[in-house]
């Protein structure tokens, strides 16, 4: 049974590698993250970022070494009633409305009022007006609302975010946040964007060749500043240093 206990390690991978067509795309990842942490994986395009959440979530084997999220193998359906996952091109049923995706999805999950649950979804992201609205027909940036609501519609436990802010004007940005700070949940968010990192986490993972290069949080960064960095700098040079 899993015991959300915030002294407790939520997310753990061990030594994990995994290739594509002989390629590394990880290579040897080691973290722990503690139960009610909220971190960021950061790292520049084709890192192992998306591959690193893959695994977590079940949907990639790794090659080798160990992976578990709430003590539980991500493939087991014990891990996936706990787990909410957004992929960073998520797209819903485009054929049904944005509340039938939110109820069905509800439902599946074992939400007990899915119609409910996707009410209160609808009016925290502000998408009364569209919930009747076809997704095929929502714009860029209500279909991410949509996919961010569908990721956490049944309160998991663990959520794994991959690039969660993409297609958000800023105060869609704000109440996404804003929603995600009610959680209790631990949360590793995949971005290569520092400020979204800044406003979504107090931790930093950041990755480079398939390893993890820098653990810490985010004051620990900012306080490696030298002669007045941006906390952006210091993250390049820190990705530079282990090139």
């Amino acid at each position: 049974m899993y015991d959300h206990d915030e002294n407790g390690i939520c997310i753990e991978m061990k030594g994990i590698t995994k290739k594509y067509d002989a390629i590394p795309a990880l290579n040897g990842i080691d973290m722990e993250i503690p139960c009610g942490a909220r971190y960021s994986l950061i790292g520049p395009n084709g890192a192992g970022k998306s591959t690193t959440l893959k695994i977590l979530v079940g949907l990639l084997k790794p090659d080798s070494g160990k992976v578990t999220v709430g003590g539980f193998d991500p493939v087991t359906n014990d891990a996936k009633r706990i787990i909410g996952y957004l992929p960073e091109d998520a797209y819903p049923y485009i054929n049904l409305t944005l509340k039938e995706n939110l109820e069905y999805i509800g439902a599946i999950r074992g939400v007990e009022d899915p119609k409910s649950r996707a009410s209160e979804l609808i009016q925290k992201l502000d998408l009364t007006p569209y919930r009747f609205t076809k997704v095929s027909q929502l714009s860029r940036g209500n279909r991410q609302k949509l996919s961010v609501a569908l990721a956490i519609v049944h309160h998991p436990k663990v959520i794994l975010l991959d690039e969660p802010l993409n297609y958000l004007d800023i105060p869609t940005q704000a109440s996404v946040i804003k929603m995600l700070d009610e959680l209790k949940a631990t949360y590793l968010v995949s971005t290569h964007i520092m400020e979204i990192a800044e406003k979504l986490s107090r931790n930093v993972i950041i990755i480079g060749h398939g390893r993890v290069t820098w653990n810490g949080t985010m004051d620990d960064l900012r306080n490696m500043a030298r002669n007045g960095e941006r906390i952006e700098e210091v993250v390049a040079r820190l990705m530079t240093d282990v090139a």
